[in-house]
């Protein structure tokens, strides 16, 4: 079998190439426009604030206040951090202020002049170089000057280029991160898995008996191991139960089958003999007749269990309840006189209509009387009624036995499983189990409720009415 070691390259692999791809990704969305984008923001920030300052030079031209163009020109250079200029709208002679506030080379370039010449504001950008010319305009319009701001956008490359190279880092201890996280992950993960594979094997070598996984973890893998320990704990039990069933089959095969095979051996001698004691005999063939109707019933029971594990479907049809206690009664009635037992069938007030499959409803009701007549004691009475009880319809099945204890009251409808005051009485714990999934498979439910003497078992089943009939009227639930 293959390592689940064998996952540890793939999934550091996987983890590193989705946060190389994700870096990747990153990397293209956002360095290749991002000097566009920083050149773009660099000269809307220049107009900006060149054009904020436009009626302050303007005033400041009209008369020429030299010092105050000074302030202003040095107030936009560290705004903007370029070189801004002032000239004259007559290019000869130059501004008549200090030297270093006009460019001498200002009033011979093209752009400025047209600027000047139609009054109107022009911006140049070639290669790293950015310039913008603003007319500086007089009362009536009348040109004054031109404010000139240079600025060299060779600083937008530069911090891409940070931009980039950190970037870059940041990448690199991503995915260094992301190696170290992906190292420690499947290390644990691995870890986890490799417990799981080594309790599979434990399992298949040793059975279902092996110990089990444990794994406190709230993921995945932690509902796995939970699940399969109770998967574990499951097969165990069916494999107890199996292991009681075959001890328990053979006790009870062995029993009728001795039993039967001595009657008849006597029985084959006293007729060689010809000597038969009539009465003797009678009572040999009464016990034979017992000893096959067990027989009879684990056969039946082991065949409604087998189709229950097929999943064989069942019928959907309205069934009148208590017309069915009556028929099924009545087939117990010559054992129940044997035994001493009466039946009391009580009729329901009016049909009790419910929705299930005819032959499974009937075995169950028989699984319930053949249970109550093992353990009613001779002189007590069974009662079976019928009745509604909500938006279900019941039968119930009430005896004076020896009761079930409350810790067993489940215990007995697993299968298997007998209680504890069978006194040698019973079947094969196979009854009860069978009763309670026939009921589940036609939606209702069968269980055992509180009762004064002995047991009473109710088998709950969904109500649907024939054709035509009325609703009934609502009743209270059984207790």
């Amino acid at each position: 079998m293959r390592s689940v070691s064998g996952l540890r390259p793939r999934l550091l692999v996987a983890l590193v190439a989705t946060s190389a791809v994700t870096l990747l990704a990153a990397a293209l969305a956002l360095l290749p426009p991002l000097k566009d984008r920083l050149r773009d923001e660099t000269v809307k920030s220049t107009r900006r604030a060149a054009g904020a300052q436009l009626a302050s030079f303007e005033h400041a031209l009209s008369p020429i206040d030299c010092d105050r163009l000074a302030r202003l020109i040095q107030e936009l250079v560290d705004q903007t951090s370029s070189n801004v200029y002032v000239v004259d709208a007559i290019p000869q002679p130059p501004l008549a202020c200090a030297g270093d506030l006009a460019d001498p080379h200002a009033a011979s370039d093209v752009t400025a002049q047209q600027a000047l010449n139609t009054a109107m504001s022009a911006q140049d950008l070639h290669g790293d170089n950015l310039e913008l010319v603003y007319p500086l305009l007089g009362k009536g319009s009348i040109p004054l000057g031109a404010l000139i701001v240079r600025k060299p956008l060779r600083n937008v490359a530069g911090a891409v280029s940070e931009v980039r190279t950190a970037f870059l880092k940041a990448a690199f201890i991503g995915l260094g991160v992301a190696l170290l996280l992906g190292l420690g992950f499947a290390a644990t993960l691995l870890r986890r898995l490799e417990r799981l594979r080594r309790t599979a094997q434990r399992v298949t070598a040793e059975g279902a008996g092996a110990p089990r996984p444990h794994d406190d973890g709230r993921d995945e893998i932690g509902d796995l191991a939970r699940s399969f320990a109770a998967m574990q704990a499951a097969l165990q039990r069916q494999e107890e139960a199996r292991r009681a069933f075959v001890a328990t089959a053979s006790h009870e095969l062995r029993t009728p089958l001795t039993s039967l095979s001595g009657m008849l051996e006597l029985l084959d001698e006293d007729l060689a003999e010809g000597r038969l004691d009539i009465p003797d005999a009678q009572q040999q063939v009464a016990a034979a007749r017992t000893e096959l109707r067990r027989l009879n019933n684990l056969a039946a029971e082991l065949l409604d269990l087998s189709r229950l594990d097929a999943g064989v479907p069942l019928r959907s049809e309205p069934i009148e309840l208590g017309e069915l206690s009556r028929a099924v009664a009545s087939e117990f009635g010559a054992r129940a006189g044997e035994g001493g037992v009466s039946l009391d069938v009580v009729p329901p007030v009016g049909p009790c209509w419910a929705s299930g499959d005819p032959g499974a409803v009937a075995r169950v009701l028989r699984i319930l009387l053949d249970n109550a007549l093992r353990f009613s004691p001779a002189g007590s009475s069974i009662r079976v009624a019928a009745r509604y009880a909500g938006d279900q319809a019941c039968f119930e099945v009430a005896d004076a036995g020896p009761g079930v204890p409350v810790a067993e009251r489940e215990l007995i409808f697993e299968r298997f499983q007998r209680g504890s005051r069978t006194g040698g009485e019973g079947g094969f714990g196979l009854g009860l189990a069978i009763g309670r999934e026939l009921a589940e498979r036609l939606g209702g439910s069968l269980r055992l409720v509180d009762s004064d003497v002995g047991a009473c078992f109710v088998c709950a089943l969904p109500i649907e009415l024939p054709t035509g009939s009325q609703a009934p009227e609502p009743a209270p639930a059984p207790a």
